[in-house]
């Protein structure tokens, strides 16, 4: 491994703990009568994951020049994710480590163990600015792993300690663990909380998140957090092609999300970048060949599908929200908590887990 001369110890990885999903909401009850929420499942194919532990040497990344996403800085305590989404952007990052994009980027997760350290002493520099910060657009700060290192808790309350702006997009349901450091951060800057969801369907979910927490729990994340007053948007993405994007299915979604108290729903259409291209379609090969056409033909140009496709699809995700009585603002992804202020950011663009 790349980083091998920053492994913690001498000991090569640790073993992440074996968490199964049993589709209930709760898993007893903490502050606020909210439920303490488990990480998620265990993928099949993932059960020994290893944790690698390392000591970063920095925390709060630049985003590129050019990169086209609304934000400058974020923050990524682990590389790899157990969540294992087959069509995740973020597989190509770990050949810099040295493991391969696919079965690696799943089980082997580099965990900085310094991270909250880190984080409040870059804070503190004289030429740090205060700008916002975004977590969660590379890997999920709350997979599997933060269940044992519980980073995000100090890299929160750092946060809060600075008064700095920041984000957090996740399909974890640990999130709500940290309900009470997101309120109090967000008394002192604005904090923008989103969930992402593509679709409700259950066949879907098993198939290309085999990791992550259920649908329903991720919606129970959305309801949750409205009820307690904290709002959550919705990145609802990705739309797959052949898989999620009937306009039953986008419906039933854009409904229960409604439902549930999301304050904004951003729906974006599967893309593919080289790493993710390449295990998605060896999934589609093993899975469902039939749709191989179909994903050929809308991305024979490139990662993206053509506009045209893109387009049909938020305008029904559109429709839908009208109908079920969401005022839908184009380019609206994000619910600062501080004063429940609606805080447009060009999501349009964000790259997702």
């Amino acid at each position: 491994m790349r980083w091998e001369s920053q492994r913690v110890s001498d000991e090569r990885e640790q073993p992440l703990p074996l968490v199964v999903d049993t589709g209930a909401s709760a898993r007893g009850t903490g502050r606020a009568g909210l439920a303490e929420p488990g990480p998620g499942p265990v993928a099949a194919g993932t059960e020994d994951a290893l944790a690698i532990e390392v000591r970063a040497r920095s925390i709060i990344n630049r985003v590129p020049g050019g990169s086209g996403v609304p934000f400058r800085w974020t923050i990524n305590p682990y590389r790899g994710c157990s969540h294992a989404c087959r069509y995740c952007f973020a597989r190509s990052t770990h050949t810099y480590l040295d493991f391969d994009s696919g079965h690696d980027f799943d089980s082997k997760i580099v965990v900085k163990v310094n991270a909250g350290a880190l984080v409040r002493r870059e804070l503190a520099h004289p030429r740090w600015t205060g700008e916002a910060v975004a977590m969660g657009t590379n890997t999920d700060p709350y997979q599997r792993a933060e269940g044992k290192y519980r980073l995000m808790r100090e890299i929160i309350a750092a946060l809060r300690d600075r008064a700095n702006p920041f984000s957090v997009l996740t399909k974890g349901t640990l999130i709500l663990r940290d309900l009470d450091l997101l309120r109090q951060a967000a008394e002192v800057a604005p904090v923008s909380v989103a969930v992402s969801l593509g679709s409700l369907q259950e066949q879907v979910w098993r198939a290309v998140e085999p990791g992550a927490p259920s649908p329903l729990r991720r919606l129970d994340v959305v309801r949750r957090l409205a009820d307690a007053g904290v709002g959550c948007s919705v990145m609802m993405a990705p739309i797959l092609p052949g898989l999620s994007d009937t306009p039953e299915q986008l419906d039933e979604t854009v409904a229960a999300l409604v439902g549930a108290g999301a304050t904004s729903i951003t729906p974006l259409v599967l893309h593919l970048r080289p790493g993710a291209r390449e295990w998605y379609h060896a999934w589609l090969s093993r899975e469902r060949p039939e749709l191989l056409p179909l994903y050929e033909r809308l991305y024979r140009n490139g990662a993206y599908a053509p506009k045209s496709y893109q387009d049909g699809v938020v305008e029904r995700v559109r429709a839908a929200q009208r109908r079920h009585g969401m005022c839908a603002r184009r380019g609206e992804a994000s619910f600062r908590i501080a004063g429940g202020e609606r805080a447009p950011d060009g999501s349009g663009q964000l790259t997702l887990l």
